[in-house]
C-alpha cells in the first residue's frame, strides 16, 4: 500500500452531511458510496461541477457481500485515510428492526471490514446523534448494543424502547458510541483511530422531513438551543474534517457533540 494515494470513503455520500463532507475534503481522493448507483452517480456529477474529483460505488451497508465489494474498490484505488460513516435512517421509518440494523448492525459490519484496510494514521469517524446522550449507561442493554450482531442483541434492546422507533434510534446511536470504545484498542494497535460525532438538529433533507412530522417539537428544540438556530451540514463536515486530520492525532474512542448546546436542556426537559 506504500506510495498509494490516501483515500477518504464517505458512506451516505449522497445525503446532506455526506455531500458536505465531500466538499470539506475536496482536495483529497474521495470515494462516495450510497444505497443506489443512481444516487452515487448523481452526487459525483454534482461534485464534478464544483471541481471536486470523486468516484463511487453503490453499497447496501447491511450486506457483508456488498461491503466486501466496497472495501475491494477502496483497496484498488488507494490507501485508507478515513472512513466517514454518515449513512443511516431516522426513527421516522417506523420499523424497529430496520432502524437497529441500518444504524447499528451495519455500522459494526463496516468497522470490522474497514479495520482490515486501516493502517497508521487511518481513522474511522462514525455518526452518532445528540439523542444517544439521552440514553443512560445500563449494563442490561449496553452489552447488547456493543455487540449488535449477537443473536439476542435486537430482542434485548427492544425490551427497553416501548415499540418506539425514535427511541430505538436513540439506543442504536448510543451503540455507535460504544463501538468506538470496543474497537479503540484494536485500531490503536495499527496506529489507527476510531471516533464518533453526535450532530444535533442539522438542516438536511432527513431532518427537514422530521420537522414536517413534528413541527412543534422541532421549534421547541430550536428555541431551547443556546445559539437559537439549527445546524448546517457544513458545521458537521468541518468537525469531521478536523477529526480525520493529523491535528486530531491523539483523539480516539470519544464522541464529539455538535448540537449548539441543546442536549443538556433536552435532558432537563425529559
Amino acid at each position: 500500500m506504500k506510495g498509494q494515494k490516501n483515500v477518504i470513503v464517505i458512506t451516505g455520500g449522497a445525503g446532506g452531511i455526506g455531500q458536505a463532507c465531500a466538499r470539506a475534503f475536496k482536495n483529497q481522493s474521495i470515494i462516495i458510496t450510497d444505497y443506489s448507483q443512481g444516487k452515487v452517480d448523481e452526487t459525483i456529477e454534482i461534485l464534478a461541477k464544483e471541481g471536486i474529483d470523486a468516484t463511487g460505488i453503490a453499497c447496501d451497508i447491511t450486506s457483508k457481500k456488498d461491503i466486501e465489494k466496497l472495501t475491494q474498490y477502496v483497496a484498488d484505488n488507494g490507501s485508507l485515510k478515513a472512513l466517514i460513516h454518515t449513512a443511516g435512517v431516522s426513527g421516522t421509518v417506523k420499523d424497529l428492526k430496520k432502524v437497529y440494523t441500518i444504524d447499528l448492525v451495519a455500522t459494526e459490519l463496516l468497522v470490522d471490514a474497514f479495520y482490515k484496510l486501516a493502517g497508521t494514521d487511518s481513522v474511522a469517524v462514525l455518526l452518532s446523534s445528540m439523542m444517544a446522550h439521552t440514553v443512560l449507561a445500563n449494563e442490561k442493554y449496553d452489552e447488547a448494543l456493543a455487540n449488535p450482531q449477537g443473536a439476542r442483541s435486537f430482542d434485548i434492546v427492544s425490551q427497553f424502547v416501548d415499540n418506539d422507533s425514535d427511541l430505538m434510534y436513540n439506543f442504536a446511536k448510543r451503540g455507535v458510541q460504544l463501538l468506538t470504545h470496543k474497537n479503540a484498542d484494536k485500531w490503536g494497535e495499527k496506529g489507527a483511530r476510531i471516533v464518533s460525532v453526535s450532530p444535533g438538529v442539522i438542516e438536511t433533507p432527513m431532518a427537514l422531513k422530521a420537522a414536517e412530522e413534528h413541527p412543534e417539537r422541532m421549534e421547541m428544540i430550536k428555541q431551547a438551543t443556546p445559539l437559537k438556530r439549527n445546524g448546517q451540514p457544513e458545521e458537521i463536515a468541518d468537525v469531521i474534517y478536523f477529526l480525520a486530520s493529523d491535528a486530531a492525532r491523539f483523539i480516539t474512542s470519544t464522541d464529539i457533540l455538535v448540537d449548539g448546546g441543546v442536549i443538556h436542556k433536552i435532558k432537563k426537559m425529559a
